[in-house]
């Protein structure tokens, strides 16, 4: 068994029913939005707003048919709203005009989508069609940095790096887990190494970074 093998099974051991912080149910369309809502915002609080926002808006083209300003109201409370607006916007016209309303699959055709890069692409593709895909946020990063899994800050190739590492049936729980692994333990600062458990496994040896 390899090291990121070995990892990966502890993390499962010790999260064993992590899934996705964003509660869209088994909505592809819902995940979308709230994944592009979810950036330098808590999940708790894309959850607060979500049944109100899909209440009025529960599919793409009623956001791409909206009145100018009617979807900030909705979100205004997660930052940056007017720029997510207007991504939101572009990506459900892209939704009504290319695909029929429906989200895609297919990498290249999510990332035609406003507002949507690799790491959401990823989230989509494994969470709604099970093809799996590395969600390279920021937990994801510094912990596969410093277990020495990946080697760089760059989403891209930290993606790339854990890839062949992971099974794809595997990297959506993995992802998961790590974010869980993140805000628990293995924090950006002041890391609780002294209670991790994959420290305690040796599968953790150097210092955070």
């Amino acid at each position: 068994m390899t090291e990121a093998q070995k990892i990966e099974r502890a993390l499962a051991e010790h999260y064993p029913d992590e899934k996705c912080g964003l509660e869209a149910g088994e909505d592809p369309f819902k995940l979308l939005v709230m994944a592009i809502l979810s950036a330098q915002c808590t999940d708790k609080r894309i959850n607060e707003i979500s049944p109100a926002l899909f209440a009025r808006f529960p599919d793409a083209r009623s956001i791409a048919e909206s009145e100018p300003g009617e979807l900030e109201k909705y979100i205004y409370s997660v930052g940056l709203y007017n720029s997510k607006a207007r991504s939101i916007r572009a990506c459900c016209a892209t939704l009504v005009e290319k695909f029929g309303g429906k989200v895609p699959s297919d990498m290249d055709a999510l990332l035609t989508l406003g507002g949507v890069g690799r790491k959401v692409a990823n989230l989509i593709r494994g969470d709604v069609f099970g093809l799996g895909g590395i969600v390279a946020d920021t937990h994801c990063i510094r912990i596969s940095n410093r277990l020495g899994l990946a080697h760089s800050t760059d989403p891209k190739k930290v993606e790339f790096e854990l890839d062949p590492l992971i099974a794809r049936e595997n990297q959506s729980a993995f992802c998961h887990r790590l974010v869980v692994f993140g805000r628990d333990i293995c924090t950006a600062r002041s890391p609780k190494c002294e209670t991790c458990f994959l420290r305690e496994k040796s599968l953790c040896k150097g210092e955070p970074k």
